[in-house]
């Protein structure tokens, strides 16, 4: 049950029924199409009326259009499929990292335009926006004929309020109360710019996705391993925000007051101990986490080259990567224990050598998990190559479309 809140809510209106049946049909098309009026009828449980009277105002409104025929004759005449309209606009996601910045386009579906194009981030936020506007309006030409976009969905590994689009702290970036959404929105006047933090935006890409356990998983946690750890809850079909938009900072929670020093300044994070500089020091027996001098062959060397070594048997890679599992398993185990999701989601380079620390990782899960079912929960590894910090991005954009909207 969800409590009305007496001082903020939305009362409903004559039109809110018909408001959500809308947003079901958006829905049914968007994860069905090609679909019939026929079929979307019979996904609805409603009468042909009814879908006949809300397609008419989505194709009206340039969000749905007609495609091609049945092949068969239904009652005389052959069915015309319906599709959401993925041309109606454009939109630019992007990916801000400590080392690079992606940015991908897409069409109003969320659908890749082209290649992915990177470029290595600037720290300084002016310079960083200055930057980003080159190569978005390059990519932009280059993908779609023009320099022109309707929307960016932007996420970056901090803290941030989304109101005000102020980056309130991203340690991996230096950044702390960086008004990015003023000098963004300067660089692309007339562009719905909207921010988002990374772990929040890579639960968003599965809950969003229109395949897999995303269709109908509704309460999840996604684990980012990289530069940095972002973690997003989803409770409900919900992203967990908390008063501030900083819910689900597991990443700094210390698994030890006395452990190593966290890229935001405390002592025993859990990032401190699962990043991949974390990874890496451990193997060279260096601070790169506090970002000490490296010599080349260190500055070059990346948790996928560990990796390597520890599939030839490199006993120091291997003994790195089962140090860094045990820490893993330890803090899911603390998030499991709060949160209690159906599915865990865990991204970030990290995972290729997920069948070297599977079992280091479960076993430390079922130490500290406070049921024998909270210690089973289902993981599943996403693959770099599905992109899910960019896919968060685009799914800041096309979700508004989607979303049920909020009543009462």
């Amino acid at each position: 049950m969800r409590k009305i809140n007496p001082v903020d809510f939305t009362l409903a209106t004559r039109g809110t029924s018909r408001e959500i049946n809308r947003q079901i049909a958006l829905t049914l098309i968007r994860t069905h199409q090609p679909v019939s009026r026929a079929d979307l009828a019979r996904l609805m449980e409603t009468n042909r009326a009814n879908v006949t009277l809300l397609i008419n105002e989505l194709l009206q409104e340039g969000l749905v259009r007609e495609g091609a025929q049945a092949s068969q004759k239904v009652r005389g005449r052959k069915p015309t499929f319906l599709y959401i309209n993925s041309q109606k606009s454009v939109a630019v996601a992007i990916d801000v990292r400590a080392s690079r910045t992606f940015l991908m386009i897409t069409d109003a579906m969320g659908k890749q335009v082209g290649d992915i194009v990177s470029f290595p981030t600037k720290f300084d936020p002016q310079e960083f926006v200055t930057e980003l506007g080159i190569q978005v309006r390059k990519a932009l030409l280059d993908k779609v004929g023009s320099a022109e976009c309707d929307d960016i969905g932007l996420v970056i590994p901090g803290m941030l309020d989304r109101k005000t689009g102020f980056v309130l702290h991203a340690p991996t970036l230096r950044w702390r109360n960086v008004n990015l959404l003023e000098p963004l929105s300067k660089e692309f006047k007339g562009t719905d710019i909207h921010l988002e933090n990374s772990g929040k935006a890579c639960a968003l890409s599965q809950i969003w996705s229109t395949r897999g356990d995303g269709l109908v998983l509704t309460d999840i946690v996604y684990v980012s391993v990289s530069d940095g750890v972002g973690v997003g809850v989803v409770m409900n079909g919900e992203l967990v925000r908390g008063k501030h938009n900083t819910a689900g900072e597991f990443g700094h929670v210390p698994l030890s007051i006395d452990g190593p020093q966290c890229s935001c300044g405390a002592n025993g994070c859990w990032e401190a101990y699962i990043s991949n500089p974390a990874t890496l020091s451990r193997y060279f027996g260096r601070d790169i986490a506090a970002r000490q001098p490296q010599s080349v062959d260190v500055a070059e060397f990346t948790i996928e080259d560990l990796i390597a070594r520890a599939r030839s048997n490199d006993s120091k890679a291997l003994t790195a990567l089962h140090s860094t599992a045990r820490y893993l398993g330890l803090g899911l185990a603390s998030i499991i224990n709060s949160v209690d999701p159906s599915q865990i989601y865990i991204g970030g380079e990290l995972t290729e050598g997920w069948d070297l620390i599977e079992a280091e990782v479960r076993a430390a899960i079922k130490e500290r998990a406070l049921t024998k079912d909270l210690g089973e929960v289902p993981i599943r590894i996403v693959p770099a190559i599905e992109h899910p910090r960019l896919r968060g991005a685009v799914a800041l954009v096309t979700a508004r479309t989607f979303a049920a909207p909020k009543v009462a």
